[in-house]
């Protein structure tokens, strides 16, 4: 088992795009990169917490790659808008990816170069790629939110 953390914008989209993928075992969304201990939603909206709604991955490396989470990554969201993703702005939506160790470090970093490189986009990649910080989850209506706005 391993982990992958990536904020790309309003969380339950970028979770949507994870969960189901073969090797995906869980994902919970929730808080990164902010300087406040367990926020909550309300506290993030407001920009001030200076946390990221990130997606919070554990899968199986022995079928799904951390590479291809990383090009799923690059696929579901604009990594050229600095904190913002379609009608959600405020740098709690911002583009990042959060390491969990230097292998990874390394793999996202040669990702985001490769995808500059390939000029894919008109302007330059502006993801953050930073040291994982502590995991705050949010609230529980916010797990697989799409999936519970099915069902309702």
């Amino acid at each position: 088992m391993a982990r992958a953390t990536f904020a790309g914008g309003c969380f339950w989209g970028t979770e949507d795009a994870f969960r189901t993928l073969d090797g995906v075992i869980d994902t919970a969304v929730g808080y990164m990169g902010g300087a406040t201990e367990n926020p909550t939603y309300e506290m993030v909206c407001t920009g001030a917490t200076g946390h990221a709604e990130v997606v919070d991955i554990n899968f199986d490396p022995s079928i799904i790659s951390y590479q291809q989470l990383l090009e799923r990554f690059w696929a579901i969201h604009n990594p050229t808008t600095l904190n913002f993703q379609g009608v959600d702005h405020g740098t709690q939506y911002r583009s990042a990816i959060y390491y969990h160790d230097d292998e990874q470090r390394q793999q996202a970093e040669d990702s985001k170069g490769a995808l500059n490189a390939s000029k894919v986009h008109l302007l330059p990649v502006v993801t953050e790629i930073t040291l994982a910080e502590p995991f705050w989850r949010a609230e529980e209506y916010h797990q697989q939110y799409f999936v519970k706005q099915k069902r309702g």
